[in-house]
């Protein structure tokens, strides 16, 4: 009956762009994997990581030289990293920050099907690369949740208790509840977030569209309000659910988080006994989120 249901969920909520708006080649020369229409001097790395399911997702690092924070960005179900470049090249230029980001298993060039699982995986796959590979740790990421993303966020965001912050963008308290006002969180709902935001310890930035017409705005309230830790909330006058990027409140308030953020860690930096951790633009095309009745 598992199975069943969460197929079932998978149709209602995953909406991978087809054909993906990108192709991942190697590189004959140097070895390397090559991201079209991104050019070297665009100081991107691009990876195929292994997840715990078997599938192979794609994941993107774009490198700021004096970078002090690391984005770990989960995008929305409507949208692959073909359609996001825009945007973080904005942001990267923006906040002086890293951004890591990846395809669920099934969108873009990464294999496999999407589900909420395999997006929990998938995500955690892209963490153990940022701290295996850059040597980046736990209190230098903040993870950012757009739409859906904000599903696999939580997930991580519950269970790694040093981050630097967390970052909500549009996001739902439930799958269902985007659909249904229900009241109770039902067995075979999807993205609990409305449970899991309770147990995150790092701050909690939430931005939210006052005219969202998919993802209701009492969404981003009810998590604010159950965030341990808040940060001051931006409620986009007027914004919607895909265009929140065009609003210059949006990098302002973003800006002022991650300085907030930096501040934070030089006045609590992390004990010695805690340093070792186990293993803007619109873009046209940018399709955050789509849900459908059946």
């Amino acid at each position: 009956m598992g199975n069943v249901t969460s197929n079932v969920a998978a149709k209602l909520a995953f909406f991978p762009p087809e054909p993906a708006t990108y192709t991942v080649t190697n590189d004959e020369e140097t070895g390397n994997l090559v991201f079209s229409g991104v050019s070297p001097d665009m100081n991107m790395e691009v990876h195929q990581l292994s997840t715990k399911p078997g599938n192979r997702v794609v994941a993107t690092f774009w490198r700021h030289p004096f970078a002090r924070f690391t984005l770990l960005y989960s995008h929305g179900n409507a949208a692959d990293l073909g359609q996001m470049v825009e945007l973080f090249i904005e942001l990267r230029a923006h906040l002086r920050v890293n951004i890591m980001s990846y395809d669920y298993s099934g969108y873009g060039a990464s294999t496999g099907k999407p589900s909420e699982f395999n997006t929990y995986h998938d995500i955690e796959a892209v963490y153990n690369c940022l701290r295996g590979d850059y040597g980046i740790k736990q209190e230098e990421v903040i993870l950012y949740g757009q739409s859906v993303g904000s599903g696999p966020t939580l997930h991580m965001a519950s269970r790694l208790k040093r981050l630097r912050g967390v970052v909500l963008h549009s996001a739902i308290l439930s799958g269902i509840r985007v659909l249904y006002p229900v009241k109770v969180t039902l067995w075979f709902d999807i993205y609990k977030n409305i449970d899991k935001i309770r147990h995150v310890s790092s701050q909690v930035l939430v931005i939210h569209g006052t005219n969202d017409e998919i993802v209701d705005l009492s969404h981003g309230k009810r998590l604010w309000e159950l965030a341990k830790e808040k940060y001051d909330p931006l409620w986009v006058k007027g914004g919607g659910h895909c265009n929140l990027e065009t609003y210059p409140e949006y990098i302002q308030h973003l800006r002022k988080f991650i300085n907030a953020m930096e501040k934070l860690s030089l006045t609590n930096p992390p004990s010695k006994q805690l340093a070792n951790e186990p293993s803007i633009s619109e873009t046209k095309h940018n399709r955050c989120l789509r849900f459908r009745k059946r």
